[in-house]
């Protein structure tokens, strides 16, 4: 079995994150394996079950190679790095379109029987890259996974819709995402780490993938930032000495607040 996982780089969660005059994401020394991506490595290497391979995929700039690390040393076989500046700006609908190219380029050397993505990028938090690289690749998406399991060649998983449980099923090859619900997230020892510095990381470009250079990046998006203000620092509150009358104080508050 072959299996390719997507993975993204994104800035910390945890840290300040702001658009440049471009309109792109400023990026810096404290980015990261979006976390989500983690768990999608995570059930991608248990449903290999050891015998098969699992590829890790990630499209960005240069440093962009630290996240495919850490999916290497979570268990993936090997990476490859689309690194090219005219991509840069990919919305979703341009980021799909490359990632699919690239999973067609690698079913040359074989089948791709599963594509496994987390279900959003802390980035941007769309979560549609799945049902995207579906409609390019024109397989069956299983999304938002809490469990996975294969039969033989069939799909199926578990996941929570509101208040009620689906049970969905699909023939191989197919497209899955899978929540922080779906697995334990092994975390690699020092030996997987050092490993995975040994392990392949091909880069390539839109040159490789036979893609013109207006179907990625900004040319190729079909959104676009128009502008971008710093969100405002946040202010104190305001105080209300309850004197009998709190309730109508704040009461007033709110209304004069909704005007």
């Amino acid at each position: 079995m072959r299996i390719v996982v997507c993975v993204k780089h994104v800035p910390d969660v945890q840290a300040e994150r702001a658009l440049g005059e471009s309109g792109f994401l400023v990026r810096g020394d404290d980015d990261v394996l979006n976390e989500l991506d983690e768990n999608a490595v995570q059930e991608a290497v248990n449903l290999s079950g050891g015998d098969g391979e699992v590829i890790a995929v990630s499209m960005g700039p240069e440093d962009a190679v630290d996240g495919l690390r850490r999916a290497l040393a979570l268990g993936a076989d090997r990476a490859i790095h689309i690194c090219d500046d005219r991509a840069a700006g990919s919305d979703v609908l341009a980021t799909a379109r490359v990632l699919a190219a690239t999973i067609n380029r690698l079913s040359e050397d074989g089948s791709i029987d599963l594509v496994v993505t987390g279900m959003a990028a802390l980035d941007g938090m769309t979560a549609t890259i799945p049902s995207a690289l579906a409609a390019h690749l024109d397989l069956p998406a299983l999304t938002f996974a809490k469990t996975a399991e294969l039969d033989g060649t069939a799909l199926r998983i578990t996941r929570t819709m509101k208040v009620n449980d689906e049970v969905l099923e699909a023939d191989l090859p197919a497209i899955l995402s899978v929540t922080d619900q779906a697995n334990e997230v092994m975390y690699p020892n020092f030996k997987a780490i050092m490993a995975a510095k040994k392990k392949p990381i091909d880069e390539i470009d839109l040159d490789d993938l036979g893609l013109a250079e207006e179907l990625a990046g900004v040319a190729g998006s079909g959104t676009k930032v128009k502008a971008a203000t710093q969100r405002p620092p946040r202010e104190a509150g305001e105080v209300f000495n309850d004197a009998g009358d709190g309730g109508k104080k704040l009461a007033d508050y709110i209304l004069g607040v909704m005007k």
